[in-house]
């Protein structure tokens, strides 16, 4: 780990780095980092790190699969009990429950495998352009950002741990309609520790930004607009090879469906040298309402 990281990588792993209350439960914070209600990726990530934590030293993370119940506040910490559903010959499986006041949020189940060699292959990687030929995306002009919501503007205007370079750029504020595919690099934004399950709980939380909004890309919409409600309902993740989450990933990702209010994306991350990494998908909740009826200022009921 870099001697100094900067301080948004040092809260994200510190973020991931729950406390052990007993030997199955444990307690994580949350932050606020411009979303109305506690981020995904942070829920995934805090999750995998809980299970990660029961199980012998060898087997690594294969797949998660999740679904988020209820919205997490983000003023609060979140305890993660953890049961040891089984320990076999091969597999390792633990199922985990996130409680916040005294309710479930989420729950997921991890499966764990120690390295074995058989049979494989892949899909290729994309043929993009690479992150160094790709500008950041502009920095929102102060006029557009005065006449957003706080909640959107701490958002927008916050310097996140993770860097992204989008392969064809989208103007969120004002949404056009395109296909529903899109290309993302992204890498956290300086070197950390090489504990491969440290980089599997980043790529969690990281997995959670960019894939459902592929869903809206076919119907003009955004996140960001105050009509548009947007919730995560569930989530998956393999992890296929190993890899780093501070180089540079390709998120390859497309929305085959949606409907009565939900959208599916699914994603592929490979790589900087084209090895296919990890898989996601994700269905979540997406409705536009009347305009007088705003979403970032109503409680998303799911």
């Amino acid at each position: 780990m870099s001697p100094h990281p900067e301080p948004v990588v040092s809260e994200l792993i510190e973020l991931l780095s729950l406390e052990r209350l007993e030997q199955n439960l444990f307690r994580g914070q949350s932050r606020d980092i411009g979303t109305k209600y506690v981020f995904g990726g942070q829920v995934l990530g805090q999750a995998l790190s809980a299970a990660q934590a029961t199980v012998d030293s060898g087997r690594m993370a294969h797949s998660l699969h999740a679904y988020f119940l209820r919205a997490g506040d983000v003023e609060h910490p979140i305890v993660y009990d953890v049961d040891r559903t089984r320990d076999g010959g091969s597999f390792s499986v633990r199922r985990v429950t996130a409680i916040q006041h005294g309710k479930v949020i989420f729950f997921c189940a991890a499966s764990f495998q120690g390295s074995e060699s058989g049979a494989e292959h892949q899909l290729p990687m994309p043929d993009v352009p690479g992150p160094e030929d790709i500008d950041p995306a502009p920095a929102v002009p102060p006029g557009v950002m005065a006449t957003l919501p706080p909640k959107v503007q701490r958002w927008l205007s916050r310097r996140g741990p993770f860097e992204f370079r989008h392969v064809y750029q989208r103007d969120e504020l004002n949404p056009s309609k395109l296909l529903p595919f899109q290309q993302v690099w992204f890498r956290l934004s300086e070197p950390v520790g090489d504990a491969p399950e440290l980089h599997h709980a980043l790529l969690a939380y990281a997995s959670d930004f960019q894939l459902l909004g592929t869903a809206n890309y076919p119907h003009g919409i955004s996140y960001y607009q105050p009509n548009v409600q947007m919730a995560s309902l569930d989530h998956a993740l393999w992890f296929h090879r190993p890899f780093r989450a501070d180089e540079w990933l390709l998120y390859s990702i497309d929305s085959p469906s949606a409907q009565n209010s939900r959208g599916l994306a699914r994603g592929q991350i490979f790589s900087r040298d084209g090895r296919l990494v990890a898989s996601t998908a994700q269905e979540g909740m997406i409705r536009v309402l009347p305009q007088d009826a705003p979403a970032h200022d109503s409680k998303a009921s799911r």
